[in-house]
C-alpha cells in the first residue's frame, strides 16, 4: 500500500502549474488595489460627466 502512494503523481505543481507563481519577473510591479480602483474610478467619473453635463 505505502508503494501506490509514493508512486502515484503530484497534483498540478507536477506539470510546474503552481511554480510558475513562485518565479520573479522583471518589470513594474502594481498593486493590484491600483488595477482595479483605475478602472473603477473611470467609470464613475464618465457616469457623473454622463449625469452633470447633459441634462
Amino acid at each position: 500500500m505505502a508503494d501506490n502512494k509514493a508512486s502515484a503523481s503530484l497534483p498540478a505543481s507536477g506539470a510546474g502549474l503552481l511554480r510558475f507563481f513562485e518565479d520573479e519577473t522583471k518589470g513594474v510591479k502594481v498593486d493590484p488595489k491600483i488595477v482595479v480602483s483605475i478602472p473603477i474610478s473611470l467609470i464613475v467619473v464618465s457616469w457623473l460627466l454622463d449625469i452633470l453635463l447633459i441634462p
